[in-house]
């Protein structure tokens, strides 16, 4: 096992080394509005996963996969030079997908916000069943009325029989 913070040096430097490719050498007309994101590598060197998003529909992203995918012994080579490894890193491609669940999570959240208000809406028109106060409440008052009632009952003060 590497140090892992070894491991996100490489990441990075791979992350790095692939975006210069692709920006500088790739000259595929299939490569669309390409921006590299985020590069991992495991931790014994040997496989990295390079996430990258493409500006424009979902033909746009096909047409980029496949070029990268014809590119990657390129990149690879490149990558395993720079990085001065025994053994160049195999590289996979995934399309990083954060801007459709950043949508997802916003809408959520909207639906959420307007639940939120619908409930805040109805809880301000909403009216008792019954009393304002549905538990009885003894009044300190009514205490000593009910302890003269019984000292009127009974003059000689003790208990009843």
């Amino acid at each position: 096992m590497s140090d892992p913070a070894k491991v996100r040096r490489h990441a990075e430097r791979v992350r790095e080394l692939v975006a210069s490719v692709v920006r500088s050498q790739i000259k595929d007309p299939r490569l669309g509005m390409i921006t590299i994101t985020d590069a991992r590598i495991t931790a014994d060197l040997r496989d990295a996963t390079v996430f990258y998003t493409v500006l424009g529909d979902a033909v746009a992203q096909a047409d980029t996969a496949a070029a990268l995918e014809s590119a990657k012994g390129m990149l690879r080579s490149t990558v395993g030079k720079a990085l001065g490894l025994r053994h160049s890193p195999t590289l996979t491609f995934v399309l990083d997908d954060v801007q459709d669940q950043v949508k997802h999570i916003d809408d959520l959240l909207a639906a959420a916000r307007n639940a939120d208000a619908e409930v805040q809406r109805l809880a301000a028109q909403a009216k008792y069943a019954g009393e304002a106060q549905p538990y009885r409440v003894d009044d300190e008052d009514d205490d000593e009325a009910d302890e003269a009632d019984e000292v009127a009952d009974n003059p000689r003060g003790g208990e009843a029989r």
